[in-house]
């Protein structure tokens, strides 16, 4: 992984999001690796300019909640849907002084941006368009050791430590009880052929049946499974481990598991899409994601740094406006 040293800025940046966490990660992402702290803003809708299109322009100040208010920020950061209502409103009350970076594709001109960053499998292009192989997150060294230290059991683990990273069911994809089945013996086997450590987690789309499939066959003490409560190990086992496993599902937890430059193997579920199979085959011809098959082998690659990429060429672009410096 790159090794990254990022020099504190004292400019004033927001980010605003629907709240989800994922697009709120790939924000958090840009401004950790511009050495930026934002102020950090999740934004509803009011009725009616919640079920009206945000692409209309229509807002006023008592469409948002909580409401917004000057002083504007020299660079917005924003991912959603609905935050582009907001960015919209922001750049008109700031005079067009405020920097509008949109991560994701806004499914609206671009131009309405300075500029917006999309991954490769998003058709988006244009001359301020960005283009990054996945999507932009919070994955630095310094993070990852930071997380390791809080979980020093993990590194007691017989080696190699394997992390598996299970997201389920989503728009695109289902997870059934047979492909449940079928990964539970195929991580026992891991288990016995490479003497190897399973680090597991699972998330509310993983359905507590299958679940409970996989600690049937998993949960022992060879291996550490997450049961969802305290601290959240996520980072701790990219870490820690030796191979890393991810459901084909999530595009950000992909993202993330080949920022690390380990070894990453994709367990694929029911259904997919045009669209999220484009964005697996770029990885993979980008030599960072492997199918998974049940076996593992050793491979290197140049790890993804997107959010680095979409910091830089802020810097570039407007570096010298935002007081900035490309470095």
């Amino acid at each position: 992984m790159h090794k990254i040293t990022h020099k504190r800025y004292k400019i004033s940046c927001w980010i605003i999001t629907e709240g989800i966490a994922g697009t709120e990660n790939q924000c958090i992402g840009v401004t950790n690796a511009l050495g930026l702290e934002p102020d950090i803003k999740r934004i509803t809708l009011n009725e009616p300019w919640k079920s009206l299109s945000p692409y209309l322009g229509l807002e006023q100040k008592w469409s948002f909640n909580p409401a917004l208010a000057p002083p504007w920020p020299n660079l917005l950061i924003t991912s959603g849907r609905k935050s582009i209502a907001v960015a919209r409103y922001i750049k008109k009350m700031s005079r067009q002084k405020t920097i509008l970076v949109h991560i994701q594709d806004p499914r609206v001109s671009a131009n309405k941006f300075d500029l917006v960053a999309v991954p490769e499998h998003d058709p988006l292009r244009g001359n301020n368009v960005i283009v990054t192989k996945g999507s932009p997150n919070k994955i630095t060294p310094k993070g990852i050791n930071n997380a390791k230290a809080d979980f020093p059991a993990l590194g007691s683990l017989r080696s190699p430590r394997i992390a598996v990273l299970i997201g389920g069911t989503s728009k695109a994809y289902r997870m059934t009880r047979s492909i449940t089945e079928k990964l539970a013996n195929n991580l026992s086997h891991l288990n016995e052929s490479l003497n190897a450590s399973l680090m597991i987690t699972c998330s509310r789309r993983t359905g507590a049946e299958n679940q409970a499939i996989l600690e049937t066959h998993l949960k022992n003490d060879a291996n550490y499974f997450w049961d969802g409560q305290g601290k959240n190990p996520y980072l701790a086992m990219l870490g820690h481990a030796d191979y890393i496993l991810v459901s084909a599902d999530s595009a950000s937890m992909i993202s993330e598991s080949c920022t690390t430059g380990k070894p990453v193997y994709m367990i694929d579920l029911k259904g997919g899409s045009k669209r999220i199979s484009t964005f697996h085959n770029n990885i993979m011809r980008h030599g960072a994601l492997k199918p998974f098959n049940g076996t593992l082998k050793s491979f290197s690659y140049e790890p993804l740094n997107d959010a680095e990429m979409v910091a830089k060429e802020i810097k570039k672009r407007f570096g010298t406006l935002l007081g900035l410096t490309n470095s």
